[in-house]
Protein backbone atom coordinates (compact mmCIF):
# COMPACT_ATOMS: atom_id res chain seq x y z
CA UNK A 1 0.00 0.00 0.00
CA UNK A 2 2.70 2.28 0.70
CA UNK A 3 4.85 1.05 -2.10
CA UNK A 4 1.99 1.89 -4.23
CA UNK A 5 1.13 5.65 -2.62
CA UNK A 6 4.91 6.56 -3.40
CA UNK A 7 4.72 5.22 -6.89
CA UNK A 8 1.37 7.57 -7.44
CA UNK A 9 4.03 10.48 -5.89
CA UNK A 10 6.36 10.14 -8.55
CA UNK A 11 4.11 9.85 -11.23
CA UNK A 12 2.15 13.23 -10.21
CA UNK A 13 5.54 14.74 -9.65
CA UNK A 14 6.47 13.45 -13.30
CA UNK A 15 3.31 14.88 -14.74
CA UNK A 16 4.02 17.98 -13.03
CA UNK A 17 7.39 18.46 -14.31
CA UNK A 18 6.35 17.38 -18.06
CA UNK A 19 3.43 19.91 -17.84
CA UNK A 20 5.66 23.29 -16.49
CA UNK A 21 8.25 22.13 -19.47
CA UNK A 22 5.21 22.06 -21.77
CA UNK A 23 4.21 25.64 -20.69
CA UNK A 24 7.38 26.71 -20.52
CA UNK A 25 7.85 25.66 -24.13
CA UNK A 26 4.63 27.08 -25.40
CA UNK A 27 5.10 30.51 -23.36
CA UNK A 28 8.72 30.87 -25.01
CA UNK A 29 6.76 30.37 -28.58
CA UNK A 30 4.49 32.97 -27.71
CA UNK A 31 7.04 35.80 -27.08
CA UNK A 32 8.91 34.97 -30.07
CA UNK A 33 5.92 34.85 -32.31
CA UNK A 34 4.70 38.78 -30.33
CA UNK A 35 8.49 40.19 -30.89
CA UNK A 36 7.91 38.86 -34.43
CA UNK A 37 4.89 40.97 -35.22
CA UNK A 38 6.11 43.79 -32.85
CA UNK A 39 9.69 43.76 -34.87
CA UNK A 40 7.40 43.38 -38.11
CA UNK A 41 5.59 46.29 -37.73
CA UNK A 42 8.09 48.64 -36.59
CA UNK A 43 10.12 47.73 -39.84
CA UNK A 44 7.12 48.35 -41.72
CA UNK A 45 6.29 51.66 -39.93
CA UNK A 46 10.06 53.44 -40.32
CA UNK A 47 9.96 52.06 -44.08
CA UNK A 48 6.33 53.23 -45.14
CA UNK A 49 5.65 56.13 -42.65
CA UNK A 50 2.47 54.07 -41.61
CA UNK A 51 0.92 50.40 -40.62
CA UNK A 52 -0.45 48.53 -43.87
CA UNK A 53 -0.58 44.86 -45.12
CA UNK A 54 1.29 45.10 -47.77
CA UNK A 55 3.57 47.18 -45.42
CA UNK A 56 3.90 44.20 -43.45
CA UNK A 57 4.06 41.99 -45.98
CA UNK A 58 7.18 44.14 -47.92
CA UNK A 59 9.11 44.38 -44.02
CA UNK A 60 8.94 40.23 -44.64
CA UNK A 61 9.57 39.95 -47.71
CA UNK A 62 13.13 41.84 -48.01
CA UNK A 63 14.13 42.31 -44.25
CA UNK A 64 16.87 38.99 -44.10
CA UNK A 65 16.96 40.02 -39.93
CA UNK A 66 12.92 39.57 -39.52
CA UNK A 67 13.64 36.08 -41.77
CA UNK A 68 16.17 34.67 -38.91
CA UNK A 69 13.86 36.30 -36.55
CA UNK A 70 10.87 33.61 -37.68
CA UNK A 71 12.68 30.45 -36.90
CA UNK A 72 12.72 31.44 -33.03
CA UNK A 73 9.05 30.08 -32.15
CA UNK A 74 10.36 26.72 -34.16
CA UNK A 75 13.18 26.38 -31.93
CA UNK A 76 11.37 26.82 -28.70
CA UNK A 77 9.00 24.58 -29.88
CA UNK A 78 11.50 21.75 -30.35
CA UNK A 79 13.14 22.53 -27.48
CA UNK A 80 9.96 22.06 -25.22
CA UNK A 81 9.99 19.06 -26.94
CA UNK A 82 13.30 17.56 -26.53
CA UNK A 83 13.26 18.80 -22.94
CA UNK A 84 9.82 16.80 -22.08
CA UNK A 85 11.42 13.78 -23.50
CA UNK A 86 14.43 14.28 -21.50
CA UNK A 87 12.11 15.06 -18.28
CA UNK A 88 9.92 11.82 -18.44
CA UNK A 89 13.43 9.82 -19.36
CA UNK A 90 14.74 10.60 -15.90
CA UNK A 91 11.93 10.88 -14.60
CA UNK A 92 11.17 7.15 -15.02
CA UNK A 93 14.64 6.12 -14.18
CA UNK A 94 14.45 7.61 -10.88
CA UNK A 95 10.61 5.97 -10.30
CA UNK A 96 12.43 2.85 -11.44
CA UNK A 97 15.22 2.79 -8.95
CA UNK A 98 13.05 4.42 -6.22
CA UNK A 99 10.34 1.90 -6.49
CA UNK A 100 13.24 -1.32 -6.11
CA UNK A 101 14.55 0.72 -2.83
CA UNK A 102 10.91 1.08 -1.24
CA UNK A 103 10.74 -2.37 -2.98
CA UNK A 104 13.63 -3.94 -0.63
CA UNK A 105 12.59 -1.67 2.39
CA UNK A 106 9.60 -3.28 2.57
CA UNK A 107 10.53 -6.51 1.76
CA UNK A 108 13.20 -6.65 4.49
CA UNK A 109 10.87 -5.06 7.00
CA UNK A 110 8.06 -7.44 6.53
CA UNK A 111 10.64 -10.15 7.00
CA UNK A 112 11.78 -8.44 10.44
CA UNK A 113 8.08 -8.12 11.49
CA UNK A 114 7.20 -12.18 11.16
CA UNK A 115 10.40 -12.52 12.49
CA UNK A 116 9.58 -10.55 15.76
CA UNK A 117 6.45 -11.90 16.23
CA UNK A 118 7.35 -15.64 16.29
CA UNK A 119 10.64 -15.07 17.90
CA UNK A 120 11.68 -14.88 21.26
CA UNK A 121 13.48 -11.27 22.05
CA UNK A 122 14.88 -12.20 24.76
CA UNK A 123 16.88 -15.48 24.00
CA UNK A 124 16.13 -15.22 19.84
CA UNK A 125 14.06 -19.08 19.98
CA UNK A 126 10.87 -19.70 18.46
CA UNK A 127 8.16 -18.23 20.64
CA UNK A 128 4.90 -20.47 21.70
CA UNK A 129 3.00 -19.30 18.62
CA UNK A 130 5.69 -20.79 16.01
CA UNK A 131 6.57 -23.82 18.28
CA UNK A 132 2.83 -24.98 18.53
CA UNK A 133 2.67 -24.08 14.18
CA UNK A 134 5.74 -26.30 14.00
CA UNK A 135 4.62 -29.64 16.05
CA UNK A 136 0.93 -29.37 14.35
CA UNK A 137 3.30 -29.34 10.86
CA UNK A 138 5.09 -32.49 12.42
CA UNK A 139 2.09 -34.37 13.07
CA UNK A 140 0.60 -33.22 9.61
CA UNK A 141 3.78 -35.03 8.21
CA UNK A 142 3.47 -38.01 10.30
CA UNK A 143 -0.03 -38.62 9.85
CA UNK A 144 0.32 -38.50 6.17
CA UNK A 145 3.67 -40.65 6.21
CA UNK A 146 1.48 -43.78 7.26
CA UNK A 147 4.11 -44.49 9.09
CA UNK A 148 3.41 -46.70 12.72
CA UNK A 149 6.74 -46.65 13.29
CA UNK A 150 6.54 -42.87 13.08
CA UNK A 151 6.65 -40.89 16.76
CA UNK A 152 7.53 -37.60 17.86
CA UNK A 153 8.10 -36.24 21.32
CA UNK A 154 7.23 -33.17 23.31
CA UNK A 155 9.49 -32.15 26.08
CA UNK A 156 8.60 -29.28 28.49
CA UNK A 157 11.60 -27.83 30.67
CA UNK A 158 10.64 -25.57 33.62
CA UNK A 159 13.48 -24.10 35.78
CA UNK A 160 12.37 -25.34 39.09
CA UNK A 161 14.57 -22.50 41.07
CA UNK A 162 14.16 -19.56 38.55
CA UNK A 163 11.79 -17.76 41.18
CA UNK A 164 14.25 -17.63 43.95
CA UNK A 165 16.99 -16.82 41.51
CA UNK A 166 14.72 -14.01 40.43
CA UNK A 167 14.11 -12.60 43.79
CA UNK A 168 17.86 -12.74 44.60
CA UNK A 169 19.70 -11.11 41.70
CA UNK A 170 16.86 -9.19 39.54
CA UNK A 171 15.55 -9.28 36.23
CA UNK A 172 18.66 -8.58 34.10
CA UNK A 173 20.61 -11.23 35.88
CA UNK A 174 17.95 -13.58 35.73
CA UNK A 175 17.57 -12.45 31.95
CA UNK A 176 21.58 -13.49 31.41
CA UNK A 177 20.38 -16.90 32.45
CA UNK A 178 17.60 -17.45 30.47
CA UNK A 179 19.82 -17.00 27.32
CA UNK A 180 22.63 -19.11 29.05
CA UNK A 181 20.30 -21.64 29.27
CA UNK A 182 18.88 -21.39 25.40
CA UNK A 183 22.20 -21.62 24.36
CA UNK A 184 23.07 -24.96 26.18
CA UNK A 185 19.67 -26.39 25.32
CA UNK A 186 20.24 -25.43 21.44
CA UNK A 187 23.87 -27.31 21.75
CA UNK A 188 22.26 -30.56 23.15
CA UNK A 189 19.54 -30.52 20.47
CA UNK A 190 20.06 -31.86 17.25
CA UNK A 191 18.23 -29.02 15.16
CA UNK A 192 18.20 -25.16 16.63
CA UNK A 193 14.71 -24.93 15.29
CA UNK A 194 13.79 -27.93 17.50
CA UNK A 195 13.96 -25.45 20.84
CA UNK A 196 11.12 -22.88 21.57
CA UNK A 197 10.49 -20.64 24.54
CA UNK A 198 7.33 -21.26 25.71
CA UNK A 199 6.91 -19.21 28.91
CA UNK A 200 8.86 -17.51 31.29
CA UNK A 201 11.38 -19.85 32.30
CA UNK A 202 10.17 -22.34 30.68
CA UNK A 203 11.22 -23.78 27.09
CA UNK A 204 9.87 -26.47 24.39
CA UNK A 205 11.69 -29.31 22.78
CA UNK A 206 10.44 -31.21 19.43
CA UNK A 207 11.88 -34.62 19.07
CA UNK A 208 10.90 -35.82 15.13
CA UNK A 209 11.26 -38.87 13.67
CA UNK A 210 11.92 -41.27 16.85
CA UNK A 211 11.25 -44.95 16.47
CA UNK A 212 12.08 -45.50 20.20
CA UNK A 213 10.60 -43.68 22.97
CA UNK A 214 13.26 -44.23 25.65
CA UNK A 215 15.49 -41.31 23.28
CA UNK A 216 13.03 -38.80 24.67
CA UNK A 217 14.04 -39.85 28.34
CA UNK A 218 18.06 -40.18 27.58
CA UNK A 219 17.19 -37.04 26.38
CA UNK A 220 16.09 -35.46 29.04
CA UNK A 221 18.55 -36.77 31.20
CA UNK A 222 21.18 -35.03 28.69
CA UNK A 223 19.04 -31.95 29.47
CA UNK A 224 19.99 -32.37 33.17
CA UNK A 225 23.36 -33.22 32.75
CA UNK A 226 24.04 -30.09 30.41
CA UNK A 227 22.76 -28.01 33.02
CA UNK A 228 24.62 -29.53 35.71
CA UNK A 229 27.36 -26.85 35.54
CA UNK A 230 27.03 -23.56 37.50
CA UNK A 231 26.20 -20.27 35.75
CA UNK A 232 28.56 -17.48 35.92
CA UNK A 233 26.52 -14.02 36.46
CA UNK A 234 28.97 -11.48 36.69
CA UNK A 235 31.41 -13.73 39.00
CA UNK A 236 28.56 -15.37 40.74
CA UNK A 237 28.11 -19.17 40.36
CA UNK A 238 24.47 -20.49 40.10
CA UNK A 239 22.72 -23.78 39.88
CA UNK A 240 19.55 -24.23 38.49
CA UNK A 241 17.08 -27.13 38.74
CA UNK A 242 15.59 -28.33 35.36
CA UNK A 243 12.32 -30.43 35.38
CA UNK A 244 10.85 -31.90 32.07
CA UNK A 245 7.66 -33.64 31.00
CA UNK A 246 7.68 -35.16 28.11
CA UNK A 247 4.82 -36.69 25.97
CA UNK A 248 4.42 -38.89 23.07
CA UNK A 249 2.25 -38.27 19.25
CA UNK A 250 0.24 -40.68 18.85
CA UNK A 251 -0.03 -42.08 22.58
CA UNK A 252 -0.68 -39.48 24.81
CA UNK A 253 -2.91 -36.62 22.40
CA UNK A 254 -3.64 -35.93 18.69
CA UNK A 255 -2.93 -32.20 18.60
CA UNK A 256 -0.60 -29.93 19.84
CA UNK A 257 -2.99 -28.45 22.82
CA UNK A 258 -3.78 -32.00 24.02
CA UNK A 259 0.00 -32.91 24.04
CA UNK A 260 1.37 -29.45 25.68
CA UNK A 261 -1.55 -29.95 27.69
CA UNK A 262 -0.58 -33.38 28.79
CA UNK A 263 3.37 -32.25 28.94
CA UNK A 264 2.35 -29.56 31.90
CA UNK A 265 0.77 -32.61 33.89
CA UNK A 266 4.33 -34.73 33.27
CA UNK A 267 6.13 -31.56 34.19
CA UNK A 268 4.28 -31.39 37.96
CA UNK A 269 5.14 -34.92 38.46
CA UNK A 270 8.25 -34.45 37.63
CA UNK A 271 8.79 -31.19 40.34
CA UNK A 272 8.17 -34.24 43.07
CA UNK A 273 9.96 -36.96 41.43
CA UNK A 274 13.44 -37.43 42.15
CA UNK A 275 14.73 -38.19 38.74
CA UNK A 276 13.46 -34.83 37.80
CA UNK A 277 11.70 -35.94 34.35
CA UNK A 278 8.95 -37.87 34.30
CA UNK A 279 6.71 -38.90 31.32
CA UNK A 280 3.15 -38.64 31.08
CA UNK A 281 0.63 -41.32 32.01
CA UNK A 282 -3.31 -41.16 32.35
CA UNK A 283 -3.13 -41.86 36.29
CA UNK A 284 -1.54 -38.79 36.65
CA UNK A 285 -4.19 -36.72 35.96
CA UNK A 286 -5.23 -38.53 39.20
CA UNK A 287 -2.59 -36.72 41.18
CA UNK A 288 -4.43 -33.22 40.22
CA UNK A 289 -7.51 -32.73 42.30
CA UNK A 290 -6.45 -28.88 43.30
CA UNK A 291 -7.18 -28.02 39.52
CA UNK A 292 -10.70 -29.84 39.48
CA UNK A 293 -11.52 -28.70 42.73
CA UNK A 294 -10.74 -25.02 41.69
CA UNK A 295 -13.23 -25.57 38.26
CA UNK A 296 -16.08 -26.26 40.72
CA UNK A 297 -14.97 -23.27 42.97
CA UNK A 298 -15.15 -20.56 40.19
CA UNK A 299 -18.40 -21.92 39.43
CA UNK A 300 -19.69 -20.87 42.70
CA UNK A 301 -17.46 -17.84 43.01
CA UNK A 302 -19.02 -16.60 39.87
CA UNK A 303 -22.76 -17.28 41.36
CA UNK A 304 -22.00 -16.06 44.66
CA UNK A 305 -20.19 -12.92 43.75
CA UNK A 306 -16.74 -14.32 45.25
CA UNK A 307 -14.83 -12.35 42.40
CA UNK A 308 -13.55 -8.63 42.59
CA UNK A 309 -13.03 -6.28 39.91
CA UNK A 310 -9.90 -3.93 40.43
CA UNK A 311 -9.32 -1.01 38.08
CA UNK A 312 -5.87 0.39 36.41
CA UNK A 313 -6.13 4.42 35.52
CA UNK A 314 -5.24 5.61 32.16
CA UNK A 315 -3.92 9.42 32.22
CA UNK A 316 -3.42 11.26 29.03
CA UNK A 317 -0.06 11.86 28.86
CA UNK A 318 -0.39 15.52 27.01
CA UNK A 319 -3.14 17.01 29.35
CA UNK A 320 -2.11 14.81 32.63
CA UNK A 321 -6.50 13.94 32.90
CA UNK A 322 -7.47 10.68 34.30
CA UNK A 323 -9.45 9.65 30.96
CA UNK A 324 -10.44 5.92 31.73
CA UNK A 325 -9.83 2.56 33.61
CA UNK A 326 -9.28 -0.93 32.51
CA UNK A 327 -11.19 -3.44 34.38
CA UNK A 328 -9.56 -6.70 35.47
CA UNK A 329 -11.02 -9.36 37.49
CA UNK A 330 -9.76 -10.71 40.39
CA UNK A 331 -9.79 -13.92 42.59
CA UNK A 332 -8.93 -13.98 46.28
CA UNK A 333 -9.80 -17.64 47.00
CA UNK A 334 -10.73 -18.27 50.46
CA UNK A 335 -8.38 -21.28 50.86
CA UNK A 336 -5.51 -20.96 48.58
CA UNK A 337 -4.97 -16.87 48.41
CA UNK A 338 -4.74 -14.98 44.94
CA UNK A 339 -5.26 -17.50 41.72
CA UNK A 340 -3.69 -15.44 38.52
CA UNK A 341 -6.42 -13.94 36.11
CA UNK A 342 -4.70 -16.22 33.39
CA UNK A 343 -5.00 -19.41 35.26
CA UNK A 344 -8.67 -19.36 36.10
CA UNK A 345 -10.06 -17.18 32.74
CA UNK A 346 -8.14 -19.50 30.73
CA UNK A 347 -9.92 -22.66 33.19
CA UNK A 348 -13.53 -20.69 32.31
CA UNK A 349 -12.77 -21.23 28.55
CA UNK A 350 -11.70 -24.51 28.90
CA UNK A 351 -14.75 -25.44 30.93
CA UNK A 352 -17.85 -23.46 29.34
CA UNK A 353 -17.64 -21.03 32.21
CA UNK A 354 -16.48 -17.98 30.17
CA UNK A 355 -20.10 -17.03 29.20
CA UNK A 356 -20.45 -16.61 32.88
CA UNK A 357 -17.79 -14.74 33.72
CA UNK A 358 -18.17 -12.27 30.58
CA UNK A 359 -21.84 -11.57 31.75
CA UNK A 360 -20.59 -10.96 35.92
CA UNK A 361 -17.99 -8.67 34.54
CA UNK A 362 -20.23 -6.81 32.15
CA UNK A 363 -22.70 -5.90 35.05
CA UNK A 364 -20.27 -5.13 37.78
CA UNK A 365 -18.03 -2.82 35.08
CA UNK A 366 -21.68 -1.38 33.85
CA UNK A 367 -22.29 -0.87 37.18
CA UNK A 368 -19.13 0.86 38.40
CA UNK A 369 -19.14 3.43 35.73
CA UNK A 370 -22.78 4.01 35.86
CA UNK A 371 -22.20 4.95 39.72
CA UNK A 372 -19.46 7.07 38.77
CA UNK A 373 -20.70 9.50 36.23
CA UNK A 374 -23.53 10.15 39.10
CA UNK A 375 -20.93 11.06 41.41
CA UNK A 376 -19.56 13.64 38.50
CA UNK A 377 -17.08 11.21 37.51
CA UNK A 378 -17.08 11.16 33.56
CA UNK A 379 -14.21 8.00 33.17
CA UNK A 380 -14.27 5.28 30.83
CA UNK A 381 -14.13 1.55 31.42
CA UNK A 382 -12.13 -0.36 28.81
CA UNK A 383 -13.23 -4.14 29.45
CA UNK A 384 -11.97 -7.57 28.15
CA UNK A 385 -13.53 -10.07 25.77
CA UNK A 386 -11.77 -13.08 25.19
CA UNK A 387 -11.66 -15.38 22.55
CA UNK A 388 -15.03 -17.84 23.26
CA UNK A 389 -16.52 -13.99 23.61
CA UNK A 390 -16.08 -12.74 19.86
CA UNK A 391 -17.87 -16.35 19.30
CA UNK A 392 -20.95 -15.98 21.09
CA UNK A 393 -23.58 -14.54 18.75
CA UNK A 394 -25.93 -13.46 22.21
CA UNK A 395 -22.98 -10.93 23.30
CA UNK A 396 -24.45 -8.16 21.55
CA UNK A 397 -27.52 -8.97 23.00
CA UNK A 398 -25.96 -9.15 26.21
CA UNK A 399 -24.31 -6.74 26.47
CA UNK A 400 -27.22 -4.23 25.15
CA UNK A 401 -29.49 -5.91 28.28
CA UNK A 402 -26.77 -5.09 30.91
CA UNK A 403 -26.25 -1.67 29.17
CA UNK A 404 -30.16 -0.92 30.00
CA UNK A 405 -30.42 -2.36 33.71
CA UNK A 406 -27.00 -0.32 34.44
CA UNK A 407 -28.43 2.91 32.69
CA UNK A 408 -25.12 3.07 31.12
CA UNK A 409 -24.39 4.78 27.87
CA UNK A 410 -22.51 2.71 25.22
CA UNK A 411 -20.20 5.44 25.01
CA UNK A 412 -19.01 5.44 28.28
CA UNK A 413 -17.45 1.45 27.78
CA UNK A 414 -14.27 0.56 25.47
CA UNK A 415 -14.65 -3.37 24.69
CA UNK A 416 -11.03 -4.74 24.56
CA UNK A 417 -10.11 -7.56 21.79
CA UNK A 418 -6.58 -8.87 21.25
CA UNK A 419 -5.43 -9.71 17.70
CA UNK A 420 -5.22 -13.45 18.38
CA UNK A 421 -8.84 -13.30 19.10
CA UNK A 422 -9.93 -11.81 16.37
CA UNK A 423 -7.78 -14.37 14.05
CA UNK A 424 -9.10 -17.68 15.16
CA UNK A 425 -12.49 -16.89 13.30
CA UNK A 426 -12.19 -13.86 11.72
CA UNK A 427 -15.40 -13.68 9.58
CA UNK A 428 -17.16 -14.83 12.73
CA UNK A 429 -15.45 -13.04 15.19
CA UNK A 430 -15.72 -9.59 12.62
CA UNK A 431 -19.55 -9.78 12.50
CA UNK A 432 -20.22 -9.72 16.24
CA UNK A 433 -17.64 -6.46 16.59
CA UNK A 434 -19.71 -5.03 14.07
CA UNK A 435 -22.77 -5.74 15.66
CA UNK A 436 -21.74 -4.34 18.65
CA UNK A 437 -19.43 -0.81 16.87
CA UNK A 438 -23.01 -0.31 14.99
CA UNK A 439 -24.88 -0.24 18.70
CA UNK A 440 -22.33 2.59 20.24
CA UNK A 441 -19.48 0.48 21.27
CA UNK A 442 -16.11 1.45 20.82
CA UNK A 443 -13.08 -0.98 20.32
CA UNK A 444 -9.67 -1.30 20.92
CA UNK A 445 -6.60 -3.81 20.22
CA UNK A 446 -4.91 -4.91 23.48
CA UNK A 447 -1.24 -5.83 23.96
CA UNK A 448 -0.67 -4.92 19.93
CA UNK A 449 2.51 -6.15 18.21
CA UNK A 450 2.40 -9.25 20.34
CA UNK A 451 0.04 -11.40 18.33
CA UNK A 452 0.15 -13.84 14.89
CA UNK A 453 -2.25 -11.51 13.06
CA UNK A 454 -3.05 -10.79 10.02
CA UNK A 455 -3.17 -6.96 8.68
CA UNK A 456 -6.08 -7.52 6.00
CA UNK A 457 -8.73 -8.56 8.91
CA UNK A 458 -7.54 -5.72 11.66
CA UNK A 459 -7.96 -2.95 8.74
CA UNK A 460 -11.43 -4.01 8.59
CA UNK A 461 -12.15 -3.50 12.79
CA UNK A 462 -14.05 -0.20 13.89
CA UNK A 463 -11.21 0.14 16.11
CA UNK A 464 -10.89 3.68 18.59
CA UNK A 465 -7.72 2.97 20.34
CA UNK A 466 -4.43 -0.02 19.98
CA UNK A 467 -2.62 -0.74 23.53
CA UNK A 468 0.94 -1.64 23.36
CA UNK A 469 1.79 -4.19 24.86
CA UNK A 470 3.84 -3.66 28.25
CA UNK A 471 6.56 -5.91 27.19
CA UNK A 472 7.62 -3.05 24.42
CA UNK A 473 6.81 -0.52 27.08
CA UNK A 474 9.21 -1.45 29.90
CA UNK A 475 12.71 -1.39 28.25
CA UNK A 476 12.36 1.62 25.82
CA UNK A 477 14.76 3.67 27.94
CA UNK A 478 17.36 0.89 27.62
CA UNK A 479 16.43 -1.08 24.50
CA UNK A 480 16.68 0.71 20.84
CA UNK A 481 14.99 -1.94 19.37
CA UNK A 482 11.76 -1.57 21.58
CA UNK A 483 12.03 2.09 21.22
CA UNK A 484 11.53 1.86 17.83
CA UNK A 485 8.63 -0.46 17.83
CA UNK A 486 7.08 1.48 20.32
CA UNK A 487 7.74 5.02 18.22
CA UNK A 488 6.26 3.18 15.09
CA UNK A 489 3.07 1.95 16.77
CA UNK A 490 2.19 5.40 17.56
CA UNK A 491 2.86 6.69 14.80
CA UNK A 492 0.84 3.71 12.49
CA UNK A 493 -1.51 4.21 15.05
CA UNK A 494 -2.08 8.28 14.62
CA UNK A 495 -2.02 7.47 10.76
CA UNK A 496 -5.19 5.35 11.35
CA UNK A 497 -6.75 7.98 13.58
CA UNK A 498 -6.58 5.70 16.62
CA UNK A 499 -5.80 6.98 19.95
CA UNK A 500 -2.30 5.02 21.49
CA UNK A 501 -2.41 3.29 24.83
CA UNK A 502 0.95 2.57 26.05
CA UNK A 503 0.64 -0.35 28.96
CA UNK A 504 3.33 -0.70 31.28
CA UNK A 505 4.76 2.42 32.40
CA UNK A 506 7.03 2.24 35.16
CA UNK A 507 8.66 5.40 36.08
CA UNK A 508 8.63 9.07 34.99
CA UNK A 509 11.38 8.91 32.69
CA UNK A 510 9.26 5.89 30.26
CA UNK A 511 5.91 8.17 30.68
CA UNK A 512 8.45 11.27 29.67
CA UNK A 513 9.71 9.70 26.61
CA UNK A 514 5.95 8.27 25.39
CA UNK A 515 5.57 12.33 25.33
CA UNK A 516 8.55 12.86 22.58
CA UNK A 517 6.65 9.97 21.00
CA UNK A 518 3.21 12.08 21.28
CA UNK A 519 1.90 8.38 22.53
CA UNK A 520 -1.59 9.84 24.29
CA UNK A 521 -2.38 7.73 26.98
CA UNK A 522 -0.69 6.10 29.55
CA UNK A 523 -0.98 2.87 31.82
CA UNK A 524 0.88 1.35 34.32
CA UNK A 525 2.14 1.17 38.01
CA UNK A 526 3.91 4.50 37.78
CA UNK A 527 0.26 5.79 37.98
CA UNK A 528 -1.16 3.22 39.81
CA UNK A 529 -1.20 -0.70 40.03
CA UNK A 530 -4.66 -2.40 39.94
CA UNK A 531 -7.01 -1.49 42.79
CA UNK A 532 -10.12 -1.89 44.19
CA UNK A 533 -13.45 0.01 43.35
CA UNK A 534 -12.81 1.65 47.27
CA UNK A 535 -9.42 2.45 46.70
CA UNK A 536 -9.79 3.48 43.11
CA UNK A 537 -12.41 6.43 44.58
CA UNK A 538 -9.96 7.41 46.99
CA UNK A 539 -6.61 7.38 44.69
CA UNK A 540 -8.62 9.79 42.92
CA UNK A 541 -9.39 12.15 45.56
CA UNK A 542 -5.90 12.01 46.36
CA UNK A 543 -4.08 11.70 43.17
CA UNK A 544 -2.41 15.04 41.75
CA UNK A 545 -3.73 14.00 38.14
CA UNK A 546 -6.89 15.64 36.80
CA UNK A 547 -10.18 15.02 36.03
CA UNK A 548 -10.99 14.83 32.60
CA UNK A 549 -13.26 16.86 31.51
CA UNK A 550 -15.81 14.66 28.68
CA UNK A 551 -17.39 17.50 27.31
CA UNK A 552 -16.47 16.45 24.45
CA UNK A 553 -14.88 12.89 25.53
CA UNK A 554 -11.20 12.95 26.19
CA UNK A 555 -10.69 10.09 24.26
CA UNK A 556 -12.49 11.93 21.05
CA UNK A 557 -10.51 14.64 21.46
CA UNK A 558 -7.29 13.52 21.70
CA UNK A 559 -7.89 11.21 18.45
CA UNK A 560 -8.88 14.62 16.57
Amino acid sequence: MVLALVQSLFTENVRLLKSEASKTAYQGVAIAITTIIIATSLVCYFEKGTLSLEGLWAAQKHNVALWMLNFVPFVFGFWGQYSNSLIAYQAGAMIVNQTQELRTKADDLEKQTAYVTTHDRLTDLPNRALFYDRVERAIISAISSGNQRHRLSILLIEIENFNDIYDALGRNSSDLILKQISTRLQGVSLERDDVAKIDGNIFGVLLSEISDVSRAEEFARQIQKTMESPFNIYGLHVAIHPNVGIVHFPEHGEDVDALVQRAGVALHIAQKSNKGYATYEPSFDKHTPFRLTLISELRHAIERDGLELFYQPQVSIKTGEICGVEALVRWNHPVHGFVPPDEFVAMAERNRMINQLTQWVLKRAFRDCANWHKQGLPIKISVNLSVKDLHNPELPDLISGVAVATGIKPEWIILEITESSVMTEPERALEIIQRLNQMGYQFSIDDFGTGYSSLAYLKKLPLTEIKIDKSFVMDILTSENDAAIVKATVNLGHNLGLMVTAEGVESKEIMSRLMDYGCDVAQGYFLSKPVSVQNFNQWVSDSHWKIADHSPSPILRLVQ
